[in-house]
């Protein structure tokens, strides 16, 4: 079967590895500016992504030796990055938590990786930008196994026609999933408009999550004041529903805001949007006040919502 493959072919896929490896600094000891392995900062990723979980849990889904695993842990533990409890439903089990200095290196671990992405990708037009990450999808869904039936998710930062889509998808799903008339989509256009002029990327960002090369989701963050600025435009599309998206994009906008030096975010959103209202509630924000509202059509209950840092 193996001789059906040309030979220049799978010397092409070798040599793309050994660019691919080279490029990106994956035969270095250390990852980026961190003192972490690249297979460290997978282990912390995965403990970021999954809240409370098992070694043996990480070391199937990585493909890990359980005794490397093991001295990896140990190191985190000693690092005040890791925190291990017995497991409720099985005593025999520890279970696996970043502590609040865990979850930050993993945030800034995160924020470096995409640094150095974004820095790589800055010269290219958009066109071959996005070329490169469907080609990225593609191998992907083909010579691997993703997760979410081959569903290959990014969240990156705007570039020229996300502003025009965010508004045009709003307009769609709003109008199709609560009825919302044309004014709710004007507001989203008024919205859209003042980030794009008044853009200050210190303080503020948008940022567009894509599967498979396709928008499917957004979130604004926008300065307030020096102290306070308002996270909008939370969407995802419904075919992107399900994959943790939603909670990604909030935290990216909060840890942002962070970095930023804010001490407050706030939102305002209406009732009817259960899940963004849960996900909004995890992130620890606190429903300050409501009132009902005619402004889109069918009677609506807004709320305003806030983070205290």
């Amino acid at each position: 079967m193996h001789n059906t493959v040309p030979n220049d072919t799978v010397l092409a896929i070798r040599r793309f590895n050994r660019f691919y490896t080279k490029q990106f600094g994956f035969l270095q000891r250390r990852m980026l500016e961190s003192t972490y392995s690249l297979v460290e900062c997978r282990v912390i990723y995965e403990l970021a992504q999954r809240g409370a979980t098992t070694a043996k849990a990480i070391a199937a889904y990585l493909g890990l030796d359980a005794g490397y695993l093991s001295r990896i842990i140990k190191r985190f533990e000693d690092e005040g990055l890791l925190h291990k409890a017995r497991s409720k439903a099985d005593g025999r089990s520890r279970m696996l938590t970043l502590t609040d200095k865990g979850t930050k290196t993993a945030d800034d671990l995160a924020h470096m990786a995409n640094s150095d992405i974004a820095a790589r990708l800055e010269a290219l037009d958009a066109d071959t930008v996005k070329d490169i990450t469907q080609a990225m999808c593609k191998l992907e869904s083909v010579l691997g196994e993703t997760e979410q039936d081959n569903k290959t998710a990014v969240i990156r930062s705007h570039r020229p026609g996300d502003i025009g889509w965010v508004i045009k998808a709003h307009g769609e799903i709003y109008d199709a999933e609560f009825n919302f008339n044309e004014n709710f989509e004007a507001l989203v256009a008024r919205i859209a408009a003042d980030f794009i002029n008044s853009y200050d990327p210190k303080v503020e960002h948008c940022w567009i999550a894509e599967v498979n090369g396709e928008n499917v989701g957004s979130i604004f963050l926008v300065k307030d004041t020096d102290e306070v600025a308002k996270l909008r435009l939370l969407l995802l599309t419904p075919k992107a529903r399900g994959l943790g998206l939603g909670k990604k994009l909030v935290d990216e906008c909060l840890n942002f805001a962070r970095r930023a030096g804010y001490k407050r975010v706030e939102l305002w959103t209406n009732a009817a949007l259960h899940t963004a209202r849960h996900i909004y509630e995890k992130a620890g924000f606190k429903l300050v006040s409501e009132d009902v509202h005619e402004h889109f059509g069918p009677p609506q209950t807004g709320q305003y919502w806030r983070l205290d840092f």
